[in-house]
């Protein structure tokens, strides 16, 4: 599982330091360029979509590390090895 964690690491991706409530829009901001408030409104827009908007917010938010590299879902199993 540590693997798993190491290679999301290695995209780059990060929470964006200017952030609301996740940080993911900051993130997105940041990445394509985008001024962060267009890039939050195209987040809130995309949650009209019913399942798909929401659900991938919540995975990018569980997968997506925050400055320091620390990954929500790797502390909720306590950054241990689950195999």
């Amino acid at each position: 599982m540590n693997s798993l964690f190491d290679s999301i690491r290695r995209i780059g991706f990060r929470r964006g330091p200017d952030r609301i409530l996740g940080g993911i829009a900051g993130g997105l901001a940041e990445v394509t360029g985008i001024n962060v408030w267009i890039m939050r409104l195209i987040v809130l827009a995309s949650f009209l979509l019913p399942v798909l908007g929401i659900g991938a917010y919540l995975v990018a938010w569980i997968l997506t590390p925050w400055q320091d590299n620390s990954i929500p879902l790797q502390q909720v199993f306590g950054g241990r090895s689950i195999e």
